[in-house]
């Protein structure tokens, strides 16, 4: 099959396009090499990815309306899974512009590029943060995402909202993806994991904010990208819900257009994810306890039924070993950058 896939050089679109390219897909990766974090860690992703002969790069922003557009008409992808995106609670409240500029005006162009040159399947990344200040757990895709308390959630939900309206009004078949708290080797520097690897191993304290309450549904890389591509063929259709026993379909009534929680369904404190890595690296962690940032959440715990109802899969890698993968992986790189 043919895929184009936005953000390539990203974490997580690194990781799926390796997968199909690695399987004789053909591949198309369209990323814009942003500063919001080390472009090296970036630019090393993409090294990987061309080693596959099935996989083609193109570097441009999605802002750029026409090379996006370009793109996609040239390649005409059967498939689109959209996972570009200024990602990050945090990072959020420091610079805002970016996340309207990436996810709001990018998404459009995107969207529209689909518009003029339709796909069998539009999939598109969307975030446990859409659930905001919700009480009841474990999230679920009918419940109600109306309170969201960053402005990366208030985007993230926007992009579903403007995939929905196009899927109403030009029949995209869409599925949008809730992923929650991904983790792996290859990860974003910014995140927890990568953070506290790195401060641990060099005898640095880490930051614990929310005073180490704080609890979150990790989700290991390659689980992620096994469940998006078994979601590839479970292209929504108007008025034909999957109902398996009492798993609500989230189908748009008007639209053939599904959102889909991609998460264990087991959320885990955040002191207990510290003393995983103190395990991996055989080390003590020193502990700052910090209050809870702005924007973020106490708990995030994915109810995953619908997305078992629909592939008969779910994410199931244990913690401890994901995070032994990415602790040989970050080794590894550390050892390769200092060459």
């Amino acid at each position: 099959m043919r895929f184009l896939i936005t953000g390539t050089a990203g974490f997580i679109g690194f990781h799926l396009a390796r997968r199909l390219a690695a399987a004789g897909h053909e591949v198309v990766g369209y990323d814009g090499i942003t500063a919001n974090y080390d472009p090296a860690l970036k630019r090393a992703r993409l090294a990987e990815l061309e080693k596959l002969a099935s996989f083609t790069p193109i570097e441009a922003m999605l802002e750029d309306r026409g090379r996006l557009e370009a793109a996609v008409a040239d390649f005409r992808p059967e498939v689109l899974i959209h996972l570009a995106a200024q990602a990050g609670v945090r990072y959020s409240v420091e610079n805002p512009d970016a996340y309207v500029s990436a996810n709001l005006v990018g998404t459009f162009n995107l969207l529209e590029a689909v518009r003029r040159y339709p796909v069998t399947h539009l999939m598109l990344a969307s975030t446990s943060s859409v659930y905001g200040g919700n009480q009841k757990v474990p999230f679920s895709e009918t419940d109600r995402t109306d309170f969201p308390v960053s402005l990366y959630a208030s985007t993230k939900k926007a992009t579903e909202a403007l995939s929905h309206s196009h899927s109403h009004l030009f029949d995209i078949p869409t599925t949008a993806m809730r992923f929650f708290t991904v983790y792996g080797p290859w990860g974003r520097p910014d995140m927890a994991l990568f953070r506290f690897v790195s401060a641990i191993s060099e005898g640095r304290p880490i930051g614990t904010h929310g005073h180490g309450r704080m609890r979150r549904d990790f989700t290991f890389i390659d689980d992620l990208v096994e469940a998006i591509v078994r979601l590839v063929p479970i292209v929504p259709q108007r008025d034909r819900p999957v109902l398996t026993g009492r798993v609500a379909d989230s189908l748009s009534p008007v639209a053939p257009w599904r959102v889909v929680n991609i998460g264990s369904g087991h959320p885990v404190a955040l002191m207990e994810f510290i003393r995983t890595i103190e395990a991996a690296l055989d080390k003590k962690a020193v502990v700052s306890m910090l209050p809870m940032q702005a924007g973020d959440v106490t708990q995030t715990f994915a109810d995953p039924s619908l997305l078992e109802a629909l592939t008969g899969y779910l994410p199931g890698t244990p913690l401890a070993a994901g995070i032994e993968s990415f602790v040989r992986w970050f080794a590894d790189y550390q050892a390769r950058q200092q060459t």
